[in-house]
């Protein structure tokens, strides 16, 4: 007979523990348990409810001692505030990654088809030797067989033979293709598209890779230790692998540095103003200074 809150399954040379479902009053029974300061059942159990005690508990994480235990005076009002903060952040930080995207997306376009032609980004010999021509082009094409559908591919489709300038293909290109696009060119194109920063970007649009992709799957970036890794500033490791790094990659690919200042500015100061009683620079590895740093 298992026990209340495990599952065991056998498997051909181990047995697996799964843990068993737990009801609203076990979960806030186990928060308690472990020292999370609890005032209105009632209210956390509609929490519990609409954002599950899985995700929520991730952002327990900072405050967690060996033992399982959580640090004195932790309430959990200020865990669900932090919640909030990492929500609205993760907003705020796929909007200015759509502008990066954009941005690069014509950018690329123009400089590619200007010195290669509207086909050239088919040509392996325009790219580096890295470059995976045949996984390219199923990238592409398994794009344009999902968006099928959409007018300006079906009527490339049955006007063209399917051939796409690259200026209107690369409306398909999910960011992460973007950023192999860049990846994949030529030294010499590199240092004319990106100046100084050539050998910078590519870390940099990983880093805003791996951050769009988690921005949009609604995942954590509160004391989240990231595993793409820019280059290029002068921080300790810590800090790269940490948020602000990423927010650096993220300003430095920005392409306008009047709606930076009063636009994005603007914005994360006062979501940080909002939350300044929960949240904890240091979990987030922003230096005291983060705001002049920011600014462009």
């Amino acid at each position: 007979m298992c026990p209340r809150g495990d599952i065991f399954l056998s498997g051909e040379s181990h047995i697996i523990q799964i843990k068993e479902h737990s009801s609203y009053t076990e979960q806030i029974t186990k928060l308690r348990s472990r020292g999370c300061i609890i005032t209105d059942d009632a209210a956390c159990e509609q929490i519990l409810k609409h954002i599950g005690y899985y995700r929520l508990s991730a952002y327990l994480l900072p405050f967690k001692n060996e033992d399982g235990t959580y640090g004195k005076n932790l309430s959990f009002e200020r865990v669900y505030h932090i919640y909030e903060f990492d929500r609205k952040l993760r907003n705020l930080l796929f909007s200015a990654i759509e502008v990066i995207e954009i941005s690069l997306r014509a950018r690329l376009a123009y400089f590619h088809s200007e010195k290669y032609g509207p086909l050239g980004y088919l040509d392996a010999s325009f790219f580096n030797s890295k470059h995976n021509a045949e996984k390219f082009k199923a990238n592409l094409n398994r794009e344009i067989e999902n968006n099928k559908k959409v007018l300006f591919v079906k009527h490339h489709l049955e006007h063209y033979d399917g051939k796409f300038p690259l200026w209107v293909v690369c409306e398909l290109f999910t960011f992460g293709m973007l950023s192999y696009f860049y990846n994949d060119l030529t030294t010499a194109d590199k240092k004319i598209f990106a100046g100084s920063d050539y050998r910078h970007m590519v870390s940099w649009l990983r880093c805003c890779t791996d951050l769009r992709n988690i921005c949009a799957h609604d995942g954590r970036l509160y004391f989240r230790v990231f595993s793409a890794v820019p280059s290029g500033f002068d921080i300790p490791e810590r800090m790269k692998r940490r948020l602000w790094g990423e927010i650096l990659s993220v300003k430095a690919l920005y392409p306008s540095s009047h709606k930076w200042n009063t636009e994005f500015m603007p914005a994360i100061t006062a979501l940080f103003e909002e939350y300044a009683d929960d949240i904890d620079l240091y979990h987030l590895a922003f230096p005291r200074d983060w705001q002049d740093e920011l600014k462009k």
